[in-house]
């Protein structure tokens, strides 16, 4: 307006001057002529050829000057027109400035409305979560805990009344349940040296008290104990029921009392006298009489050969190829110190074995020279544990007999077979295993990891054997090397099996894995400054679903009541008995109760009728958990400036939760340095060390179930991220990422390589742009072997590739790669750890290791990658309806 303005002022100044020029000029032009005709007058006199110049002279100027009037006459015509149209833009222009002025005010008005609208709406939502919280609570109200009824004081003392060898058939009837509330956690007091003198040795009893107090339950208070152990084994002395009933609380019955003999000698019968009443106390141990055992009270235990503590991986060969040498070993002889017997099923097996097959066997009934001597009425062992190594380790079956007392169902040479089996991935072959007490079987199902047989398909057997495919025989001898593992393979294992074994007959949960804390590393008083994000990069222009506030995914509360019919199925396709329903005893590190994250078989959402049938493809996630988000984890060294860049490209992120940086540098970040404002919150975690082991803990502040391990470098757009998150839902047991690996066997040195060439085929997903599922976060922290936890630290590479282990072990799949992406690094950024040129190297290194411990290599290959049609093809934003992934 200013500048129309600025023109018609400029162009009246030059009309007034031209008005001025037309006056002055005819007046000029009027005194010259004028003064022209008077000098000619005056001069009449002069020549005739001087009168006819000028006169010539004067018509000329006179010509002249009325040329210039009429040109003087058509400017004044064009200025005159030009003003004109110049007032009716001018005129416009004003009618076009107070349409704007009314369309402004309009506008004004309707943002006040909205945004009067916009608190009802606020208000609303407020009213609706009050009555959502309002019902929540009247439908499921808070419940106090059962008041704990138990006396501060030892168990009161009962006398022994009647036989409990027949009425101690289950818990119910020999255990006082008052002592151990639902919610007391299961606590266990273990009798001191001083408490059970000359009952065992000091040395044994010292180094169960030192693996003990790394469980979870172990008290040092006896008042307030659920059940108290006492180890009564080995001993050189007989024990009699005397020695038992001095225990401080024994309380004259037993009653949740633990007593653990623990076979370490194989050699003879135990010490302890069978024939006694223990009362309602509990026997753990390995040597059973079938008329003593009391099935549903007492347990069968393993033999104790093991190390205190510890990992055991390292004894066990490795677990390929699936057929060894023999197909069958069998060594041992017949103790002549017994009478009572069954037929003698193993000396019939060499009658059936085909003679023309080219199967070798190994089956020795006379050790000769190596015989150990014994008392007890078994197939008794030859020679000593490094000698059986040799042919049991190259055996693909083991025979296992029943013992050959037929009142006998478990002694402690059998016990060795089986201990020495799972060891060597022999896979054992129970022969008649009706009669053969197993260890734990009331929680083991024994069959997954062994052939169940009767006695009499020994004509069969061979038969039998040959038909079992590869795959079989693989699958069953990783399951008995995970028994070895975690339930047999030491005396700590042996002792949390039985506890646990104990705390689910009775109804109480584990106690839960505690998150590791995540303390920021800014003080409390500090606030970091922020800035608004630099997106270098433009984003696509559809949209990729709704911004929202952070929610939490759905946290597991467990009912107590109803424990048979939940489960954790860790999507294992090969029967690990580490399938892990609640209410059974394996592994007490495993997350539970209210700390864990996710609900429902294989931790899948269960479908709350909310789908986003007929929404848009880019405003729901549908499927059976329509709302859900992710959190991103980002590992980071001394790289603040790269840092910032890759925060700075989440801003606008949709299904964002959180945002965790660890922080694995010692030096806390500068306080002048600038943090991107992205729209949700972002956690600065201090590390305890500098560790690559950091990436996949599992700390508190992640409360989804979904998490995106990222590097600080990753460059990732927008609708990857999305996309990524999409197929993550659809595959919530595997890793999902962007840049694909694979290992290739080594064929000059043996072993395995690791490949990052581009390929057809991929085995691994680097976890510097992946999503997986939180629990896997706590079974690398827990579950996984230390020693590779260790390897990663020493060589600062290869966690990874200890995650796709890990990840393939139990699911037994590959992962899952989107978008045809190979790598993922931004450009211009500082030298990362994979660009040193021992990278490679380190990483051949670290998967022949981790195939060392796992037993094989359990990465597997595939060619599967998930793209979308949304990368292909720019859809109208009202036809993305119904897209699926191709």
């Amino acid at each position: 307006m200013f500048l129309c303005l600025s023109t018609f002022k400029f162009k009246s100044r030059l009309l007034f001057t031209v008005l001025v020029l037309l006056i002055i000029a005819p007046l000029i032009g009027h005194y010259y002529l004028s003064k022209e005709e008077k000098d000619g007058f005056e001069n009449s006199y002069n020549s005739h050829s001087k009168l006819e110049v000028h006169g010539d002279y004067g018509v000329f100027r006179a010509t002249d000057l009325k040329h210039r009037i009429a040109e003087l006459v058509r400017i004044k015509n064009s200025v005159n027109n030009e003003l004109r149209n110049i007032e009716g833009k001018r005129q416009k222009l004003l009618s076009e400035l107070a349409f704007n002025h009314k369309k402004i005010e309009d506008s004004k008005a309707e943002l006040i409305r909205q945004e009067a609208e916009l608190e009802k709406l606020k208000m609303s939502v407020k009213q609706a979560q009050v009555a959502e919280n309002e019902a929540i609570i009247q439908n499921s109200p808070n419940l106090a805990p059962p008041t704990i009824i138990l006396p501060k004081n030892p168990p009161s003392f009962i006398p022994l009344s009647v036989n409990t060898r027949y009425t101690c058939r289950n818990m119910k009837n020999c255990f006082d349940y008052s002592r151990c509330s639902l919610t007391s956690g299961f606590p266990f007091y273990f009798y001191r040296p001083e408490e059970l003198p000359e009952l065992v040795s000091t040395s044994l009893n010292k180094i169960v008290f030192q693996v003990l107090r790394y469980n979870p339950h172990f008290t040092n208070s006896s008042d307030n104990a659920c059940v108290y152990v006492a180890l009564i084994g080995e001993t050189h002395n007989s024990i009699n029921i005397t020695q038992l009933e001095r225990l401080p609380f024994w309380g004259g019955d037993g009653r949740n009392n633990i007593l653990f003999y623990l076979s370490k000698n194989v050699y003879n019968k135990p010490n302890f006298d069978q024939n006694i009443d223990i009362g309602r106390a509990i026997l753990a141990q390995s040597f059973w009489n079938e008329k003593y055992f009391r099935p549903g009270h007492d347990i069968m235990l393993p033999v104790s050969f093991g190390p205190p503590g510890g990992e055991v991986w390292m004894d066990s060969p490795y677990m390929l190829p699936a057929r060894r040498k023999y197909l069958l070993s069998f060594e041992g002889y017949k103790n002549i110190n017994f009478t009572k017997h069954q037929q003698n099923f193993v000396d019939m097996l060499q009658k059936f074995i085909t003679q023309t097959t080219d199967d070798q066997f190994y089956i020795k009934t006379d050790c000769k020279n190596q015989r150990v001597e014994s008392n007890i009425a078994d197939w008794c062992l030859c020679g000593d544990e490094t000698k059986r190594k040799v042919f049991i380790s190259q055996s693909t079956f083991t025979l296992i007999s029943a013992p050959i007392d037929i009142d006998m169902i478990s002694t402690a040479m059998m016990q060795t077979r089986i201990f020495e089996s799972l060891k060597f991935g022999a896979i054992p072959v129970f022969l008649e295993h009706d009669r053969i007490g197993l260890p734990f079987d009331e929680v083991i199902d024994w069959c997954r990891a062994a052939i169940c047989i009767a006695g009499e398909r020994i004509p069969e057997l061979h038969w039998l054997l040959r038909t079992i495919p590869d795959n079989d025989i693989l699958m069953m001898r990783r399951q008995g090397r995970m028994l070895y593992e975690k339930y047999f393979g030491t005396i700590q294992s042996i002792l949390d099996t039985t506890l646990a074994v104990i705390r689910n007959r009775i109804g109480i949960p584990p106690m839960p894995v505690i998150d590791t804390p995540s303390p920021s590393i800014f003080s409390e008083h500090f606030k970091p400054i922020k800035m608004d994000p630099i997106i270098p990069d433009a984003e696509p222009e559809e949209s990729l679903g709704p911004l929202e506030q952070p929610f939490s995914s759905p946290v597991f509360k467990r009912n107590h009541t109803i424990m048979n019919i939940q489960g954790y199925e860790l999507w294992n396709s090969w029967g690990d008995p580490f399938k892990l329903y609640p209410h059974t005893p394996f592994d007490p590190l495993l997350p539970s109760d209210a700390k864990f994250i996710g609900s429902g078989k294989g931790f899948r959402p269960i479908n709350n009728g909310a789908g986003g049938a007929g929404k848009e493809f880019c405003q729901s996630l549908g499927g059976n958990s329509p709302r859900e988000q992710f959190t991103i984890v980002i590992l980071t060294y001394e790289r603040d400036q790269v840092l910032m860049n890759s925060l700075s490209r989440l801003h606008g992120l949709p299904y964002l939760n959180k945002v965790l940086v660890v922080w694995n540098s010692p030096k806390p970040p500068l306080e002048d340095l600038r943090w991107p404002e992205i729209g949700v919150p972002i956690h600065v975690i201090q590390a305890a060390k500098n560790s690559l082991n950091n990436r996949f803990l599992p700390y508190e502040a992640i409360e989804t179930e979904a998490v995106l391990s990222v590097d600080d470098d990753a460059h990732l757009r927008h609708d990857e991220i999305m996309f990524g998150f999409r197929v993550w839902r659809e595959q919530r047991d595997r890793v999902v990422g962007f840049p694909g690996r694979f290992h290739a066997l080594d064929l000059n040195h043996g072993g395995w390589l690791y490949n990052s060439n581009y390929s057809c085929e991929l085995s691994m997903v680097l976890t510097g742009a992946a999503f997986v599922h939180k629990y896997y976060l706590y079974l690398y922290s827990y579950w996984l072997p230390q020693a590779i936890r260790d390897k990663v630290d020493q060589y600062m590479n290869c966690e990874d590739i200890a995650m796709n282990f890990l990840v393939s072990h139990v699911t037994n799949k590959p992962p899952v790669k989107v978008t045809s992406r190979w790598t993922f690094r931004c450009p211009g950024c500082p030298v990362s750890l994979s660009e040193d040129e021992t990278h490679f190297l380190e990483r051949h290194k670290c998967i022949n290791f981790f195939t060392k411990i796992f037993g094989y290599t359990p990465l597997l290959n595939t060619q599967f990658r998930v793209d979308s049609i949304l990368f292909k093809t720019r859809i109208p934003h009202d036809k993305q309806k119904c897209f699926k992934f191709i």
